[in-house]
Protein backbone atom coordinates (compact mmCIF):
# COMPACT_ATOMS: atom_id res chain seq x y z
CA UNK A 1 0.00 0.00 0.00
CA UNK A 2 1.79 2.97 -0.96
CA UNK A 3 0.84 6.53 0.61
CA UNK A 4 1.65 9.88 -0.19
CA UNK A 5 4.50 11.83 0.88
CA UNK A 6 3.80 14.66 3.31
CA UNK A 7 4.72 18.26 1.67
CA UNK A 8 6.03 21.18 3.25
CA UNK A 9 3.58 23.32 4.23
CA UNK A 10 0.83 20.95 4.03
CA UNK A 11 -1.62 19.17 6.55
CA UNK A 12 -2.31 19.96 9.75
CA UNK A 13 1.42 22.07 10.52
CA UNK A 14 0.28 23.89 7.67
CA UNK A 15 -3.08 25.72 8.32
CA UNK A 16 -1.21 26.12 12.25
CA UNK A 17 1.41 28.36 10.10
CA UNK A 18 -0.66 29.80 8.50
CA UNK A 19 -3.52 30.54 11.21
CA UNK A 20 -0.30 32.11 13.39
CA UNK A 21 0.86 34.11 9.73
CA UNK A 22 -3.04 35.72 9.71
CA UNK A 23 -3.21 36.70 13.57
CA UNK A 24 -2.74 40.52 14.28
CA UNK A 25 1.48 40.74 15.86
CA UNK A 26 -0.84 43.31 18.55
CA UNK A 27 -3.46 42.60 21.11
CA UNK A 28 -6.42 44.14 19.94
CA UNK A 29 -7.64 47.81 21.43
CA UNK A 30 -10.50 47.12 23.49
CA UNK A 31 -11.19 50.43 24.24
CA UNK A 32 -11.79 53.79 21.93
CA UNK A 33 -9.72 56.85 22.25
CA UNK A 34 -11.96 58.81 24.75
CA UNK A 35 -11.23 55.91 27.20
CA UNK A 36 -7.57 56.02 26.96
CA UNK A 37 -7.65 60.12 26.62
CA UNK A 38 -9.74 59.38 30.68
CA UNK A 39 -6.89 57.17 31.60
CA UNK A 40 -4.18 58.86 30.68
CA UNK A 41 -5.53 61.79 32.98
CA UNK A 42 -7.52 60.30 35.05
CA UNK A 43 -4.83 57.96 37.05
CA UNK A 44 -2.70 60.73 37.50
CA UNK A 45 -5.26 62.92 39.52
CA UNK A 46 -6.57 59.77 41.40
CA UNK A 47 -2.60 58.79 42.53
CA UNK A 48 -2.22 62.48 43.32
CA UNK A 49 -5.09 63.07 45.31
CA UNK A 50 -4.37 59.90 47.32
CA UNK A 51 -0.76 61.40 47.54
CA UNK A 52 -1.45 64.98 48.53
CA UNK A 53 -4.07 63.02 51.31
CA UNK A 54 -0.78 60.45 52.43
CA UNK A 55 1.15 63.99 52.78
CA UNK A 56 -1.00 65.37 54.43
CA UNK A 57 -1.76 62.68 56.93
CA UNK A 58 2.15 62.18 57.26
CA UNK A 59 2.23 65.58 58.45
CA UNK A 60 -0.12 66.11 60.86
CA UNK A 61 1.15 63.08 62.28
CA UNK A 62 -2.19 61.77 64.40
CA UNK A 63 -3.25 65.45 65.15
CA UNK A 64 -6.07 67.11 64.15
CA UNK A 65 -6.67 68.28 61.01
CA UNK A 66 -6.48 72.22 60.21
CA UNK A 67 -6.83 74.38 56.93
CA UNK A 68 -3.27 74.74 56.57
CA UNK A 69 -2.90 70.56 56.37
CA UNK A 70 -5.93 70.67 53.66
CA UNK A 71 -4.23 73.14 51.52
CA UNK A 72 -0.75 71.53 51.89
CA UNK A 73 -2.42 68.07 50.88
CA UNK A 74 -3.89 69.89 48.11
CA UNK A 75 -0.79 71.80 46.91
CA UNK A 76 1.08 68.45 47.12
CA UNK A 77 -1.60 66.74 44.77
CA UNK A 78 -1.66 69.10 42.41
CA UNK A 79 2.38 69.19 42.15
CA UNK A 80 2.08 65.72 41.94
CA UNK A 81 -0.28 65.66 39.40
CA UNK A 82 1.32 68.46 37.15
CA UNK A 83 4.80 66.08 37.57
CA UNK A 84 3.53 62.82 37.08
CA UNK A 85 1.73 63.96 33.63
CA UNK A 86 4.96 65.47 32.75
CA UNK A 87 6.79 62.34 33.18
CA UNK A 88 3.93 59.90 31.72
CA UNK A 89 3.83 62.62 28.44
CA UNK A 90 7.99 63.33 28.13
CA UNK A 91 9.57 60.53 29.33
CA UNK A 92 8.60 57.81 26.38
CA UNK A 93 10.44 60.12 24.36
CA UNK A 94 13.73 59.73 25.81
CA UNK A 95 16.21 56.53 24.84
CA UNK A 96 15.30 53.87 27.41
CA UNK A 97 17.89 54.92 29.67
CA UNK A 98 16.99 58.47 30.13
CA UNK A 99 13.16 56.93 30.23
CA UNK A 100 13.95 54.59 33.26
CA UNK A 101 16.43 57.27 34.88
CA UNK A 102 13.28 60.00 34.34
CA UNK A 103 10.50 57.64 35.34
CA UNK A 104 12.36 55.84 38.90
CA UNK A 105 13.63 59.52 39.71
CA UNK A 106 9.96 60.72 40.29
CA UNK A 107 9.26 57.25 42.00
CA UNK A 108 11.90 57.70 44.35
CA UNK A 109 11.63 61.74 44.94
CA UNK A 110 7.99 61.18 46.27
CA UNK A 111 8.98 58.00 48.18
CA UNK A 112 11.29 60.12 49.67
CA UNK A 113 9.32 63.30 49.82
CA UNK A 114 6.69 61.32 51.79
CA UNK A 115 9.13 60.09 54.22
CA UNK A 116 10.70 63.34 55.16
CA UNK A 117 7.02 64.65 55.61
CA UNK A 118 7.34 62.00 59.10
CA UNK A 119 9.99 63.88 61.02
CA UNK A 120 12.63 61.78 60.14
CA UNK A 121 16.14 63.18 58.98
CA UNK A 122 16.78 64.87 55.71
CA UNK A 123 19.28 62.30 54.89
CA UNK A 124 17.03 59.33 55.58
CA UNK A 125 14.90 60.28 53.75
CA UNK A 126 17.29 60.49 50.66
CA UNK A 127 18.79 57.40 51.16
CA UNK A 128 14.97 56.03 50.95
CA UNK A 129 14.13 57.79 47.50
CA UNK A 130 18.03 56.77 46.34
CA UNK A 131 17.24 52.74 47.04
CA UNK A 132 14.06 53.43 45.68
CA UNK A 133 15.47 55.04 42.55
CA UNK A 134 18.09 52.64 42.02
CA UNK A 135 15.59 49.46 42.58
CA UNK A 136 12.72 50.82 40.15
CA UNK A 137 15.53 52.01 37.77
CA UNK A 138 16.76 48.20 37.43
CA UNK A 139 13.21 47.44 36.53
CA UNK A 140 12.12 49.50 34.24
CA UNK A 141 15.65 49.52 32.74
CA UNK A 142 15.45 45.64 32.25
CA UNK A 143 11.89 46.12 30.91
CA UNK A 144 12.70 48.48 27.89
CA UNK A 145 16.31 46.69 27.10
CA UNK A 146 14.41 43.64 26.61
CA UNK A 147 11.51 45.22 24.84
CA UNK A 148 12.60 48.03 22.76
CA UNK A 149 15.47 48.89 20.43
CA UNK A 150 18.61 51.11 20.55
CA UNK A 151 16.71 53.76 18.89
CA UNK A 152 13.58 53.32 21.35
CA UNK A 153 11.46 51.04 19.10
CA UNK A 154 9.38 48.09 20.03
CA UNK A 155 10.63 44.92 19.37
CA UNK A 156 8.00 42.89 17.48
Amino acid sequence: MAQAAPTPGGGMMGRIRANRAARPTRTPDLFDERIHTVGRYGIPVVLGLVYGLWAAANRRDGGEITGWNILFGFVTAIAFIVLCIAVATFAPLLKRELHSLVKSAFAGAAIGFLYSQTGESIYRSVALGVVVTAGIFLVFFYRYYTREDGAGNRIR
